[in-house]
C-alpha cells in the first residue's frame, strides 16, 4: 500500500519537528494533496494511525487538503482548474496548448502543535 509508505514519510517529518520543538506534542498535520499525485485519501487516512502509533505523532490528526488539476493555457495565459485529468483543454479558451500546472502536490504544508502555534514545513 503505496499511502502506508506516505503516511510513515508524513509521520517521520512530523517527528522531527516535534523534536526540534523540544518534544512539542503534536496535534495536527496539515497535508495537502493533488488529484494528480496517485495518494487515495481514504487510504492515507487509515493508514495515518497506524503509522502514527508509538511516535510523538499519536493522537495527532490528519487534515487532507484536496488539490485540484490545473492547467495554463500557452494561448490565453489564464491558470484554470479542470475536471478530468484526460481533458486538460483550457476552460477559458478551448485551447489544447496547456500545461499541467497544479494537482501533483504532496505536501506536509503545517503543524499545529501543543502551545498552539503552527510551525510550516516548507
Amino acid at each position: 500500500m503505496h499511502e502506508l509508505s506516505v503516511a510513515l514519510s508524513l509521520v517521520e517529518l512530523a517527528g522531527e519537528h516535534a523534536r526540534r520543538l523540544n518534544g512539542a506534542r503534536i496535534l495536527v498535520l496539515h497535508v495537502r494533496i493533488g488529484r494528480l499525485s496517485g495518494v487515495v485519501k481514504e487510504a492515507l487516512e487509515f493508514s495515518f494511525d497506524a503509522a502514527a502509533e508509538g511516535t510523538p505523532v499519536q493522537g495527532a490528526r490528519l487534515v487532507i487538503e484536496e488539490v485540484p488539476i490545473t492547467v495554463r493555457c500557452a494561448d490565453c495565459r489564464a491558470d484554470s482548474p479542470v475536471e478530468h485529468p484526460h481533458d486538460v483543454r483550457c476552460p477559458a479558451c478551448a485551447s489544447s496548448s496547456t500545461t499541467v500546472v497544479g494537482g501533483r502536490e504532496l505536501d506536509l504544508a503545517a503543524l499545529e502543535v501543543s502551545d498552539g502555534n503552527a510551525a510550516a514545513n516548507r
